[in-house]
Protein backbone atom coordinates (compact mmCIF):
# COMPACT_ATOMS: atom_id res chain seq x y z
CA UNK A 1 0.00 0.00 0.00
CA UNK A 2 1.74 3.42 -1.18
CA UNK A 3 0.30 6.04 1.49
CA UNK A 4 0.36 5.96 5.05
CA UNK A 5 1.88 7.68 7.81
CA UNK A 6 4.38 6.82 10.34
CA UNK A 7 2.65 4.79 13.15
CA UNK A 8 3.19 7.68 16.41
CA UNK A 9 3.91 5.56 19.55
CA UNK A 10 5.85 5.38 22.65
CA UNK A 11 9.35 3.91 21.92
CA UNK A 12 9.89 0.17 22.68
CA UNK A 13 12.25 1.51 25.39
CA UNK A 14 10.29 3.32 26.93
CA UNK A 15 7.29 0.70 27.38
CA UNK A 16 6.36 0.37 30.61
CA UNK A 17 6.40 -3.24 32.10
CA UNK A 18 3.21 -5.46 32.72
CA UNK A 19 3.03 -7.38 35.72
CA UNK A 20 2.20 -10.94 34.04
CA UNK A 21 -1.41 -11.87 34.06
CA UNK A 22 -0.34 -15.53 33.59
CA UNK A 23 2.02 -17.89 35.17
CA UNK A 24 5.65 -16.90 35.56
CA UNK A 25 7.22 -18.37 32.20
CA UNK A 26 10.13 -20.55 32.80
CA UNK A 27 11.74 -22.14 29.66
CA UNK A 28 9.73 -24.93 29.98
CA UNK A 29 6.05 -23.04 30.18
CA UNK A 30 7.62 -20.83 27.08
CA UNK A 31 8.33 -24.27 25.26
CA UNK A 32 4.61 -25.87 25.97
CA UNK A 33 2.80 -22.57 24.85
CA UNK A 34 4.24 -23.34 21.43
CA UNK A 35 1.63 -26.37 21.21
CA UNK A 36 -2.37 -26.30 22.07
CA UNK A 37 -1.38 -28.63 24.95
CA UNK A 38 -0.69 -25.10 27.28
CA UNK A 39 -4.57 -24.58 27.29
CA UNK A 40 -7.43 -27.18 27.55
CA UNK A 41 -8.56 -28.82 24.76
CA UNK A 42 -12.41 -28.88 26.04
CA UNK A 43 -12.35 -25.64 28.18
CA UNK A 44 -15.69 -25.12 30.15
CA UNK A 45 -16.85 -21.28 29.67
CA UNK A 46 -19.64 -19.21 31.95
CA UNK A 47 -21.27 -17.38 29.31
CA UNK A 48 -23.67 -14.84 30.87
CA UNK A 49 -27.40 -15.16 29.64
CA UNK A 50 -28.67 -12.73 27.23
CA UNK A 51 -30.77 -12.05 30.19
CA UNK A 52 -27.43 -10.20 31.51
CA UNK A 53 -26.83 -8.07 28.41
CA UNK A 54 -26.76 -4.37 28.65
CA UNK A 55 -30.37 -3.61 29.49
CA UNK A 56 -29.50 -1.96 32.52
CA UNK A 57 -27.30 0.64 30.44
CA UNK A 58 -27.67 4.58 29.91
CA UNK A 59 -27.19 4.47 26.26
CA UNK A 60 -27.21 8.61 26.67
CA UNK A 61 -23.60 8.26 28.43
CA UNK A 62 -22.68 4.68 26.75
CA UNK A 63 -20.76 4.20 24.33
CA UNK A 64 -19.12 0.86 23.84
CA UNK A 65 -16.40 1.84 21.69
CA UNK A 66 -14.76 3.94 24.34
CA UNK A 67 -13.12 1.78 26.91
CA UNK A 68 -10.00 0.30 28.04
CA UNK A 69 -8.52 -2.87 27.51
CA UNK A 70 -8.44 -4.59 31.03
CA UNK A 71 -6.83 -7.80 32.15
CA UNK A 72 -8.84 -11.09 31.65
CA UNK A 73 -7.13 -14.01 33.73
CA UNK A 74 -9.80 -16.47 32.07
CA UNK A 75 -7.91 -16.36 28.98
CA UNK A 76 -9.00 -17.31 25.42
CA UNK A 77 -12.10 -19.07 24.70
CA UNK A 78 -10.94 -21.59 22.07
CA UNK A 79 -7.85 -23.55 20.84
CA UNK A 80 -6.72 -24.11 17.65
CA UNK A 81 -7.04 -27.73 18.96
CA UNK A 82 -11.19 -27.01 19.43
CA UNK A 83 -11.37 -24.47 16.42
CA UNK A 84 -10.54 -26.24 13.19
CA UNK A 85 -11.40 -22.85 10.83
CA UNK A 86 -8.49 -20.70 11.20
CA UNK A 87 -6.06 -19.93 8.53
CA UNK A 88 -2.67 -21.03 9.00
CA UNK A 89 -1.38 -17.54 9.45
CA UNK A 90 -3.59 -16.26 11.84
CA UNK A 91 -2.56 -19.75 13.87
CA UNK A 92 -0.23 -17.91 16.07
CA UNK A 93 0.33 -20.33 18.87
CA UNK A 94 1.01 -23.51 16.62
CA UNK A 95 3.56 -20.78 14.29
CA UNK A 96 5.71 -20.49 16.85
CA UNK A 97 4.88 -17.46 19.03
CA UNK A 98 6.53 -17.50 22.31
CA UNK A 99 4.23 -15.27 24.54
CA UNK A 100 0.73 -15.64 25.23
CA UNK A 101 0.22 -12.31 27.26
CA UNK A 102 -2.10 -11.42 24.45
CA UNK A 103 -4.59 -13.67 25.35
CA UNK A 104 -5.24 -12.15 28.59
CA UNK A 105 -6.69 -9.37 27.85
CA UNK A 106 -10.60 -8.27 27.56
CA UNK A 107 -12.56 -4.85 25.98
CA UNK A 108 -14.24 -3.26 28.80
CA UNK A 109 -16.21 -0.04 27.83
CA UNK A 110 -16.25 2.71 30.29
CA UNK A 111 -19.87 3.62 31.33
CA UNK A 112 -21.59 -0.08 30.85
CA UNK A 113 -21.20 -3.59 31.14
CA UNK A 114 -20.36 -5.24 28.18
CA UNK A 115 -20.85 -9.17 28.81
CA UNK A 116 -18.69 -11.90 26.78
CA UNK A 117 -20.71 -13.34 23.54
CA UNK A 118 -22.91 -16.14 24.70
CA UNK A 119 -22.23 -18.69 21.63
CA UNK A 120 -25.58 -20.40 22.77
CA UNK A 121 -27.65 -17.69 22.73
CA UNK A 122 -26.37 -16.17 19.79
CA UNK A 123 -26.86 -19.53 17.87
CA UNK A 124 -30.53 -19.84 19.39
CA UNK A 125 -30.83 -15.87 18.32
CA UNK A 126 -30.15 -17.16 14.92
CA UNK A 127 -32.03 -20.29 14.26
CA UNK A 128 -33.49 -20.49 10.77
CA UNK A 129 -31.27 -17.13 10.19
CA UNK A 130 -28.71 -16.36 7.66
CA UNK A 131 -25.61 -13.61 8.21
CA UNK A 132 -22.95 -12.60 5.98
CA UNK A 133 -19.88 -10.49 6.41
CA UNK A 134 -18.71 -8.90 3.83
CA UNK A 135 -15.50 -7.22 2.88
CA UNK A 136 -11.79 -7.72 2.23
CA UNK A 137 -9.27 -10.64 4.17
CA UNK A 138 -10.29 -8.98 7.88
CA UNK A 139 -13.41 -9.44 7.17
CA UNK A 140 -12.71 -13.29 6.73
CA UNK A 141 -10.62 -12.83 10.04
CA UNK A 142 -13.70 -12.03 12.17
CA UNK A 143 -15.75 -14.74 10.32
CA UNK A 144 -13.24 -17.00 11.82
CA UNK A 145 -13.23 -15.64 14.99
CA UNK A 146 -17.06 -15.89 15.40
CA UNK A 147 -16.73 -19.52 13.99
CA UNK A 148 -14.26 -20.57 16.36
CA UNK A 149 -16.28 -19.17 19.28
CA UNK A 150 -19.46 -21.01 18.36
CA UNK A 151 -17.52 -24.14 18.01
CA UNK A 152 -17.61 -24.36 21.73
CA UNK A 153 -21.04 -24.75 20.86
CA UNK A 154 -21.31 -26.60 17.42
CA UNK A 155 -19.15 -27.35 14.66
CA UNK A 156 -19.90 -25.97 11.32
CA UNK A 157 -20.08 -27.56 8.12
CA UNK A 158 -18.26 -25.93 5.41
CA UNK A 159 -20.93 -25.67 2.46
CA UNK A 160 -19.52 -23.31 -0.12
CA UNK A 161 -16.08 -21.62 -1.24
CA UNK A 162 -14.86 -20.05 -4.35
CA UNK A 163 -11.74 -20.79 -6.11
CA UNK A 164 -9.23 -19.33 -4.38
CA UNK A 165 -11.26 -20.03 -0.98
CA UNK A 166 -11.90 -15.85 -0.30
CA UNK A 167 -15.66 -16.52 -0.13
CA UNK A 168 -17.08 -19.11 2.12
CA UNK A 169 -20.69 -20.62 3.50
CA UNK A 170 -20.97 -22.51 6.79
CA UNK A 171 -24.10 -24.75 7.72
CA UNK A 172 -24.91 -24.97 11.63
CA UNK A 173 -27.73 -27.89 11.04
CA UNK A 174 -29.08 -27.86 14.32
CA UNK A 175 -30.18 -24.40 14.42
CA UNK A 176 -30.42 -24.00 10.75
CA UNK A 177 -28.10 -20.99 10.39
CA UNK A 178 -26.14 -20.04 7.64
CA UNK A 179 -23.05 -17.84 7.92
CA UNK A 180 -21.51 -16.54 4.72
CA UNK A 181 -18.42 -14.67 4.34
CA UNK A 182 -18.23 -12.83 0.73
CA UNK A 183 -14.77 -11.62 -0.48
CA UNK A 184 -15.35 -7.74 -1.69
CA UNK A 185 -12.26 -5.82 -0.85
CA UNK A 186 -13.95 -2.74 -2.46
CA UNK A 187 -17.64 -3.52 -1.79
CA UNK A 188 -17.23 -1.66 -5.32
CA UNK A 189 -16.82 -3.26 -8.76
CA UNK A 190 -12.93 -3.44 -9.49
CA UNK A 191 -10.82 -5.10 -11.84
CA UNK A 192 -7.70 -6.22 -9.95
CA UNK A 193 -4.23 -8.10 -11.30
CA UNK A 194 -2.66 -9.12 -8.14
CA UNK A 195 -1.64 -12.87 -7.08
CA UNK A 196 -2.71 -14.60 -4.04
CA UNK A 197 1.14 -12.99 -2.91
CA UNK A 198 -0.15 -9.19 -3.68
CA UNK A 199 1.85 -9.42 -6.39
CA UNK A 200 -0.04 -7.03 -8.88
CA UNK A 201 0.76 -6.44 -12.95
CA UNK A 202 -1.53 -4.09 -13.45
CA UNK A 203 -3.50 -0.77 -11.83
CA UNK A 204 -6.58 -1.43 -10.31
CA UNK A 205 -9.62 -0.59 -12.30
CA UNK A 206 -12.41 1.31 -9.84
CA UNK A 207 -15.85 1.96 -10.69
CA UNK A 208 -17.19 4.46 -8.53
CA UNK A 209 -20.45 3.85 -9.92
CA UNK A 210 -21.16 0.48 -9.65
CA UNK A 211 -21.21 -2.03 -7.19
CA UNK A 212 -19.63 -5.56 -6.72
CA UNK A 213 -22.80 -7.60 -7.48
CA UNK A 214 -21.16 -10.22 -6.03
CA UNK A 215 -22.63 -9.46 -2.61
CA UNK A 216 -25.41 -7.09 -4.06
CA UNK A 217 -27.23 -10.08 -5.96
CA UNK A 218 -27.28 -12.16 -2.56
CA UNK A 219 -28.27 -9.02 -0.06
CA UNK A 220 -31.94 -10.30 -0.04
CA UNK A 221 -31.07 -13.43 1.38
CA UNK A 222 -29.45 -12.04 4.59
CA UNK A 223 -31.25 -11.67 7.94
CA UNK A 224 -28.22 -9.73 9.42
CA UNK A 225 -24.71 -8.76 7.69
CA UNK A 226 -21.28 -7.24 8.66
CA UNK A 227 -20.00 -4.76 6.04
CA UNK A 228 -16.32 -3.16 5.87
CA UNK A 229 -13.59 -1.32 4.15
CA UNK A 230 -10.74 0.25 3.81
CA UNK A 231 -7.48 -0.74 3.54
CA UNK A 232 -7.91 -1.55 -0.18
CA UNK A 233 -8.52 1.85 -1.12
CA UNK A 234 -4.76 2.77 -0.45
CA UNK A 235 -3.43 0.77 -3.21
CA UNK A 236 -2.89 2.60 -6.63
CA UNK A 237 -6.16 2.70 -8.55
CA UNK A 238 -7.74 4.36 -11.70
CA UNK A 239 -10.96 5.28 -11.07
CA UNK A 240 -13.89 4.88 -13.68
CA UNK A 241 -17.10 6.91 -13.57
CA UNK A 242 -20.06 7.17 -16.13
CA UNK A 243 -17.81 4.92 -19.06
CA UNK A 244 -14.90 7.17 -18.52
CA UNK A 245 -11.51 7.80 -16.63
CA UNK A 246 -11.96 10.56 -14.01
CA UNK A 247 -8.71 10.39 -12.16
CA UNK A 248 -6.85 7.83 -10.28
CA UNK A 249 -5.62 7.31 -6.65
CA UNK A 250 -1.01 7.64 -7.34
CA UNK A 251 -0.48 6.94 -10.84
CA UNK A 252 2.40 9.27 -11.54
CA UNK A 253 3.30 9.57 -15.43
CA UNK A 254 -0.12 8.20 -16.23
CA UNK A 255 -1.38 12.29 -16.81
CA UNK A 256 -4.89 11.48 -14.87
CA UNK A 257 -6.33 13.53 -12.48
CA UNK A 258 -5.04 12.79 -8.97
CA UNK A 259 -8.44 12.62 -6.86
CA UNK A 260 -7.26 10.55 -4.17
CA UNK A 261 -8.22 7.61 -1.92
CA UNK A 262 -10.23 9.54 0.27
CA UNK A 263 -12.64 10.91 -2.88
CA UNK A 264 -13.09 7.63 -3.62
CA UNK A 265 -13.58 5.92 -0.22
CA UNK A 266 -16.62 8.41 0.27
CA UNK A 267 -18.17 7.64 -3.61
CA UNK A 268 -17.97 3.81 -2.50
CA UNK A 269 -19.28 4.10 1.12
CA UNK A 270 -22.39 6.11 -0.06
CA UNK A 271 -22.97 3.80 -3.08
CA UNK A 272 -23.09 1.40 -0.61
CA UNK A 273 -25.00 2.46 2.11
CA UNK A 274 -27.72 4.06 -0.41
CA UNK A 275 -27.82 0.52 -2.02
CA UNK A 276 -28.83 -0.79 1.75
CA UNK A 277 -31.15 2.18 2.66
CA UNK A 278 -33.20 1.45 -1.19
CA UNK A 279 -33.38 -1.70 -0.80
CA UNK A 280 -36.63 -3.68 -0.54
CA UNK A 281 -35.00 -5.97 1.75
CA UNK A 282 -35.10 -4.79 5.43
CA UNK A 283 -31.84 -7.29 7.44
CA UNK A 284 -29.96 -5.66 10.14
CA UNK A 285 -26.75 -4.02 8.98
CA UNK A 286 -23.48 -3.41 10.97
CA UNK A 287 -20.75 -1.59 9.22
CA UNK A 288 -17.27 -1.94 10.52
CA UNK A 289 -15.05 0.82 10.56
CA UNK A 290 -11.15 0.36 9.40
CA UNK A 291 -9.04 -1.93 10.64
CA UNK A 292 -5.72 0.20 11.92
CA UNK A 293 -2.51 -1.87 11.29
CA UNK A 294 0.55 -1.54 13.61
CA UNK A 295 3.68 -1.73 11.21
CA UNK A 296 6.66 0.47 12.83
CA UNK A 297 9.80 1.54 10.87
CA UNK A 298 8.69 0.51 7.80
CA UNK A 299 5.55 -0.98 5.89
CA UNK A 300 4.52 -5.04 5.25
CA UNK A 301 6.42 -4.49 1.40
CA UNK A 302 9.73 -3.00 3.32
CA UNK A 303 10.64 -4.57 6.37
CA UNK A 304 7.77 -3.03 9.18
CA UNK A 305 7.14 -5.11 12.05
CA UNK A 306 5.38 -5.20 15.36
CA UNK A 307 7.34 -7.23 17.78
CA UNK A 308 5.28 -5.16 20.77
CA UNK A 309 3.74 -7.84 23.67
CA UNK A 310 1.24 -5.43 25.77
CA UNK A 311 -1.59 -3.44 24.87
CA UNK A 312 -1.14 0.31 24.72
CA UNK A 313 -2.68 2.50 27.13
CA UNK A 314 -5.04 5.41 26.12
CA UNK A 315 -2.50 8.36 24.98
CA UNK A 316 0.24 5.93 24.09
CA UNK A 317 -0.69 6.21 19.89
CA UNK A 318 -1.86 8.64 17.93
CA UNK A 319 -4.38 7.06 15.20
CA UNK A 320 -2.36 7.34 11.80
CA UNK A 321 -3.95 10.17 8.91
CA UNK A 322 -4.98 7.52 7.11
CA UNK A 323 -7.38 5.83 9.46
CA UNK A 324 -8.39 8.78 11.01
CA UNK A 325 -9.63 10.00 7.14
CA UNK A 326 -11.11 6.73 6.58
CA UNK A 327 -13.29 6.62 9.77
CA UNK A 328 -14.30 10.06 9.66
CA UNK A 329 -15.82 9.15 5.82
CA UNK A 330 -17.26 6.00 8.07
CA UNK A 331 -19.03 7.61 10.80
CA UNK A 332 -20.45 10.37 8.83
CA UNK A 333 -21.79 8.48 5.98
CA UNK A 334 -23.43 6.10 8.49
CA UNK A 335 -24.92 8.59 10.92
CA UNK A 336 -26.55 10.50 7.31
CA UNK A 337 -27.72 6.69 6.18
CA UNK A 338 -28.74 5.29 9.29
CA UNK A 339 -31.69 8.32 9.54
CA UNK A 340 -32.96 7.69 6.55
CA UNK A 341 -33.44 3.94 6.95
CA UNK A 342 -34.55 4.01 10.12
CA UNK A 343 -37.78 5.92 8.69
CA UNK A 344 -37.93 2.69 6.22
CA UNK A 345 -37.49 0.49 8.84
CA UNK A 346 -34.28 -0.47 8.54
CA UNK A 347 -31.75 -1.04 11.50
CA UNK A 348 -27.89 0.18 10.40
CA UNK A 349 -25.35 0.99 13.11
CA UNK A 350 -21.96 1.42 13.46
CA UNK A 351 -19.19 -1.27 14.62
CA UNK A 352 -16.75 1.05 15.14
CA UNK A 353 -13.79 -1.06 16.30
CA UNK A 354 -11.03 1.28 14.78
CA UNK A 355 -10.05 2.44 18.31
CA UNK A 356 -10.10 -0.09 20.50
CA UNK A 357 -8.43 -1.81 18.04
CA UNK A 358 -5.46 0.73 17.84
CA UNK A 359 -4.59 -0.41 21.60
CA UNK A 360 -3.77 -3.54 20.49
CA UNK A 361 -0.25 -4.07 18.85
CA UNK A 362 0.11 -7.18 20.80
CA UNK A 363 -2.51 -8.98 18.95
CA UNK A 364 -0.73 -9.78 15.35
CA UNK A 365 0.81 -12.26 13.55
CA UNK A 366 4.05 -10.52 12.90
CA UNK A 367 6.66 -12.86 11.46
CA UNK A 368 4.47 -16.09 13.30
CA UNK A 369 2.44 -15.52 10.38
CA UNK A 370 4.49 -18.45 8.83
CA UNK A 371 5.45 -22.12 10.78
CA UNK A 372 8.25 -21.49 12.64
CA UNK A 373 9.63 -18.49 10.53
CA UNK A 374 13.18 -18.61 12.57
CA UNK A 375 13.72 -22.10 12.69
CA UNK A 376 18.26 -21.51 12.34
CA UNK A 377 18.50 -17.75 12.41
CA UNK A 378 17.06 -16.03 14.85
CA UNK A 379 17.98 -12.63 12.46
CA UNK A 380 16.36 -14.07 9.38
CA UNK A 381 14.32 -11.32 7.31
CA UNK A 382 10.74 -12.65 7.29
CA UNK A 383 7.85 -10.50 6.26
CA UNK A 384 5.64 -9.50 9.07
CA UNK A 385 1.79 -9.28 9.18
CA UNK A 386 0.60 -6.49 11.86
CA UNK A 387 -2.90 -5.91 9.78
CA UNK A 388 -4.59 -9.38 10.62
CA UNK A 389 -4.88 -11.15 14.03
CA UNK A 390 -3.75 -14.19 15.88
CA UNK A 391 -6.45 -16.79 16.72
CA UNK A 392 -7.41 -16.13 19.19
CA UNK A 393 -6.73 -12.48 19.99
CA UNK A 394 -8.43 -9.01 20.36
CA UNK A 395 -10.25 -9.65 17.62
CA UNK A 396 -12.59 -12.16 19.71
CA UNK A 397 -13.90 -8.93 21.34
CA UNK A 398 -15.00 -7.62 17.95
CA UNK A 399 -17.88 -10.40 18.89
CA UNK A 400 -18.75 -9.16 21.94
CA UNK A 401 -19.45 -5.87 20.50
CA UNK A 402 -21.41 -7.26 17.43
CA UNK A 403 -23.50 -9.23 19.91
CA UNK A 404 -24.57 -6.28 22.08
CA UNK A 405 -25.75 -4.53 19.01
CA UNK A 406 -27.81 -7.39 18.21
CA UNK A 407 -29.61 -8.13 21.35
CA UNK A 408 -29.54 -4.14 22.16
CA UNK A 409 -29.12 -2.38 18.92
CA UNK A 410 -31.73 0.24 19.41
CA UNK A 411 -29.97 1.85 22.57
CA UNK A 412 -27.08 2.56 19.90
CA UNK A 413 -26.65 4.94 17.61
Amino acid sequence: MRLSSVLETTPLAEQKPEPPLAEPKTEDSLAEQKTVSSLPSSPTFDFPGNESQTSQNDAKKCDIFKGDWIPDPSGPRYTNESCHVMEAHQNCMKNGRPDSGYFYWRWSPRDCDLPKFNPQSFLDMMRNKSMAFIGDSISRNHVQSLLCILSQVEQADEVYHDKEYRSKRWHFLSHNFTLSVIWSPFLIKAAIFEDMNGASSSEIQLYLDKLDNLWTDQFNKFDYAVIAGGKWFLKTAIYHENGTITGCHYCPGKNITELGYEYAYRKAVELVLNFITGSEHKPMVLFRTTTPDHFENGEWFSGGYCNRTVPFREGEVNMKDVDGVMRNIELEEVEKAAGIGSEKGLMLKILDTTQLSLLRPDGHPGPYRQFQPFPKDQNAKVQNDCLHWCLPGPIDSWNDLVMELLVNGDKYR
